[in-house]
């Protein structure tokens, strides 16, 4: 046997045999749309997962890169026989150097045997082979969709005889994929009448779910087969997340009531509509109100006992995670509203405290979806002062989560709304929130829960859809708070004012360098409680720099809109509105914005003020223009001793600004130089 000669370590000096060859052009596809995902629970660690197109793509790495490797279950390796019997030492025999060889040659022709025999063995070799052409991701379109068509020549007839297999199954949804809808259409109704049995197996429900979404045709007859099974598919391990992602993602109006019509009982399913006219469609869209219409007392006892069974039956198995979905949280709503119509107050309150006790340690599970969240909000609104505190003890670990998701930060908005102890929500609440501020700001979720301590439901920070989902409770508040709502407002507002006023001081020149930050500290010096002189003197330290920035890199507060737009709001002493064309200023005494107006004329010096006007961008011709407009809005009922601090910062202003100055001003590129030279003329003589 000849030697093999040792690898060169050293690495090849470059060719010079003329440039180098230009890469073959492949065809990029078009990007596909990114799929919907579920909500999040928020009691769910946040896990880091890799970018992935589809559960079929993190199959692939089971049997190799190349998927072409499987392993048989009862493949067997033969050991080597060992003598128990006490032997004397031999010297050992030299090695065969081809015995491993045709170990290894038995091996795979006794695998390939095995292999042979299997149902459907030739179809799902040659599968395979056209599949591991069609799957790969830089193959051109034109070039993918014959593999395709040749790929669905050979499974034609046979989708259902191959598809419980798990690579069969992976193969099937490589074509549903990457397939025309007529390939789709064509696997969608081969697998007509087994999509229970798909559901319910480890491999296929990932097919389902595809079809599902990209079959919306066949959708409505799927989940026909469904119906019957819908709480036991809920409660099965592999078929509850193809039920959720039905209802969540993909299904219509109608098509969700065909899903949550089994926890209606089987009174309902047996006269109830799941398909006919468009007139029962509309009614079956109701859901259990429109189930309800018509009804006797009796029938209507019936129905909802049979809903709230269906619903403990949930809630009873939380290992089984069906308490997280969707549909779940929309039959518990459903259950809840209903119960309004109940004529005896004593019997409902009967049954909404039989629901509560059942679900009232997992309700963080329930806040992430719109109907879990306006669960949660019913529960506070009709509890106990009692309740309440059990309901914000649950929710405490998961405050800051909950601050980032849109319906469940709604639920600690109606906390705060509904409850008298406000010692208990500062505590359990507000200070939570305070105390993770510098992570929530960064996003408009974040600013939300920030900002509604100190201005709930204003128009300002929240859309109207969000006003009139927490406005739902109002009424039912009426009745269960006793403590007026603005004195309440009022507390809450006290309870935050400090950490965040203290957050601004320590972190405020930072803080309005970012545009949501900035959206933030404006919002806490106009409206917070509390002495605010020291983080006043952190805005204006940041402010009251050489311009313009001797680095690019790090750029004036002046120079950054969100800012300026911050100093000139503080000027102001509130917001524009344009709806009023006019300055909403602060009422109730938190801002005095003719104070702040004289400390900023004595943190900046002539230099300064004359180069934010002048030099660089001059951004600073709006604020020192609402530096003007306020020491002319100078109020008569003033101290006389502020009177005199104004007319000596006007004189100040008008020895700066000089003729020469206010020429180079009018001659250069500031976009408020009318407005500034206007003021300016306004401070008189």
């Amino acid at each position: 046997m000849a030697p093999i000669p040792k690898a060169n370590k050293k690495r090849q000096a470059p060719t010079q045999a003329g440039p180098k060859a230009k890469k073959s052009h492949v065809e990029k596809e078009k990007p596909e749309k990114t799929e919907k995902k579920r909500s999040i629970p928020i009691t769910k660690p946040t896990i880091i997962e890799p970018a992935s197109d589809s559960d079929e793509e993190a199959w692939e790495t089971e049997d190799g890169a190349n998927g072409g490797s499987e392993v048989d279950e009862d493949q067997e390796v033969d050991d080597m026989e060992v003598d128990d019997e006490p032997t004397r030492e031999k010297p050992a025999a030299p090695r065969d150097p081809n015995a491993s060889r045709e170990a290894h040659k038995v091996q795979r022709e006794l695998y390939a045997q095995r292999r042979a025999a299997k149902p459907h063995s030739d179809l799902i070799a040659d599968a395979k082979r056209l599949w591991s052409l069609a799957r790969q991701k830089n193959v051109p379109s034109p070039q993918r969709q014959k593999h395709i068509g040749q790929l669905m020549d050979v499974l034609r007839g046979h989708v259902q005889d191959i598809i419980f297999k798990h690579d069969a199954s992976r193969i099937v949804q490589t074509v549903v994929k990457y397939g025309k809808q007529k390939e789709r259409d064509e696997i969608a109704a081969e697998l007509k009448g087994k999509y229970r049995d798909l559901a319910q197996n480890r491999y296929s429900k990932f097919l389902v779910t595809k079809i599902l979404r990209l079959c919306s045709s066949h959708r409505q007859s799927i989940l026909l087969e469904f119906q019957g099974h819908v709480l036991r598919l809920l409660l099965h391990r592999e078929a509850t997340s193809v039920l959720a992602d039905a209802y969540e993602l993909y299904a219509n109006t109608y098509e969700r009531t065909i899903l949550l019509r089994d926890f209606y009982g089987k009174e309902a399913n047996l006269f109830g509509i799941t398909k006919g006219t468009d007139e029962e469609k509309e009614r079956a869209k109701k859901g259990l109100r429109g189930v309800l219409e018509g009804s006797d007392d009796e029938r209507r006892r019936r129905l909802l006992n049979a809903v709230k069974e269906n619903v403990i039956t949930i809630f009873n198995n939380p290992d089984k995670g069906a308490i997280t979905h969707a549909i779940v949280h929309r039959a518990l709503w459903e259950y809840l509203h209903a119960l309004e119509a109940v004529p005896d107050s004593a019997e409902q309150e009967k049954l909404r405290r039989e629901i509560f006790e059942t679900c009232q340690d997992v309700l963080a599970e329930l806040v992430h979806t719109r109907d879990g969240s306006r669960v949660a909000r019913h529960f506070l609104a009709y509890g106990t002062a009692k309740d309440r505190k059990q309901i914000l003890k649950v929710f405490k670990p998961h405050t800051e989560r909950m601050c980032l998701d849109d319906e469940a930060q709604l639920v600690l908005f109606t906390a705060l709304d509904v409850t008298d102890d406000t010692k208990l929500t500062g505590k359990s609440i507000a200070a939570e929130i305070t105390a993770v501020a510098p992570k929530l700001y960064t996003s408009p979720q974040g600013r939300r829960s920030i900002l509604y301590l100190l201005l709930p439901r204003s128009s300002r920070h929240f859309i109207r859809a969000q006003i009139n989902s927490l406005a739902e409770t109002d009424e039912i508040r009426e009745r269960t708070s006793k403590k007026d709502a603005r004195l309440r407002e009022e507390e809450v507002r006290k309870a935050a004012s400090e950490p965040l006023v203290k957050w601004v001081e320590e972190k405020g020149a930072s803080l309005i360098r970012d545009p949501g930050g900035s959206l933030v500290v404006v919002d806490i010096m106009l409206y917070a409680d509390g002495d605010k002189s020291a983080a006043i003197q952190t805005l204006l330290k940041a402010v009251a720099q050489n311009y313009p920035s001797s680095t690019p890199e790090f750029p004036h507060p002046i120079d950054l809109p969100h800012t300026s737009r911050l100093y000139k709001t503080l000027l102001q002493g509130g917001h524009f509105s344009h709806t009023s064309k006019s300055v909403d200023r602060v009422d109730g005494g938190t801002w005095d914005s003719l104070q702040f107006a004289l400390a900023l004329a004595d943190a900046l010096t002539k230099d300064i003020a004359l180069s934010m006007c002048t030099e660089g961008d001059a951004n600073g011709a709006f604020v020192i223009a609402a530096l003007c407009e306020e020491l002319i809005r100078e109020k008569e009922t003033g101290s006389e001793e502020t009177g005199k601090r104004v007319s000596e910062i006007k004189g100040k202003l008008k020895q700066w600004f000089t003729a020469d100055t206010k020429r180079q001003v009018e001659s250069g590129k500031a976009k408020g130089k009318k407005v500034l030279l206007e003021n300016l003329a306004a401070l008189g003589p």
